[in-house]
């Protein structure tokens, strides 16, 4: 899955989708580029058609909140590459349609950053080197999933232990399999489904303690 299907799919109505990228310096224009074309060349129309690849949002309150966040991005100084704005096809003026939206920001204090816009809408951050890349991705209150590609598996191993996310995928998002736990931390939630972990969610522990033979001195000796 690679970067439109991260963030577009459900049209960004599933916290697990991934709002933020983080690219490296060297490679975020051309990266841009071609995310951009791509996000353009998403058909949107109505789910029942076949070949339609992106439907609406649920209501005019959501898509009116969407488009909002383009416009506090644009106070904010960031850079609009793609979309943020109603489709300018007429048979889809009925529906609450946002085109993909992509922005460029350059502070982590950003509120794109650091709220939930829940809609076909993806923030784009750039870094330097780990660090610089650990700092944004650890420094939101929520945390679901978060995913890196590379080549190095070992440094790969090295970032994820270090990512403060209930779930890290390696050169690939959102795969499930019943017996991984699933679960966030900070504000994403609390628990774990599936796994032997889930098990916890549905016992309480008790302790139970009985002596067989052990001479226990009296608290009160007389």
């Amino acid at each position: 899955m690679g970067a439109p299907g991260l963030s577009s799919t459900t049209k960004g109505r599933l916290a697990l989708r991934a709002p933020v990228f983080c690219c490296t310096t060297d490679i975020v224009e051309d990266f841009l580029g071609r995310f951009a074309r791509l996000a353009r060349s998403i058909r949107l129309g109505s789910p029942l058609d076949p070949e339609m690849e992106m439907g609406p949002l649920t209501s005019l309150h959501h898509q009116r909140r969407v488009l909002e966040y383009v416009d506090i991005a644009r106070r904010e100084g960031a850079e609009v590459i793609s979309g943020g704005v109603q489709p300018s096809n007429s048979a889809l003026a009925l529906g609450c349609y946002v085109e993909p939206t992509i922005i460029k920001v350059s502070s982590q204090q950003d509120r794109l950053i650091q709220e939930e816009v829940f809609g076909p809408f993806v923030t784009v951050q750039t870094f330097r080197n780990e660090a610089e890349a650990l700092a944004p991705a650890n420094g939101t209150q929520y945390c679901l999933g978060s995913g890196l590609w590379t080549r190095d598996l070992q440094r790969a191993h090295s970032l994820a232990s270090d990512l403060k996310a209930g779930i890290v995928w390696i050169n690939s998002y959102k795969r499930a399999n019943p017996g991984s736990p699933f679960g966030g931390v900070g504000r994403s939630g609390y628990g774990r489904e599936m796994g032997f972990d889930a098990m916890q969610e549905y016992t309480q522990a008790k302790s139970i303690w009985v002596n067989v033979n052990a001479q226990i001195p009296a608290y009160y000796r007389r």
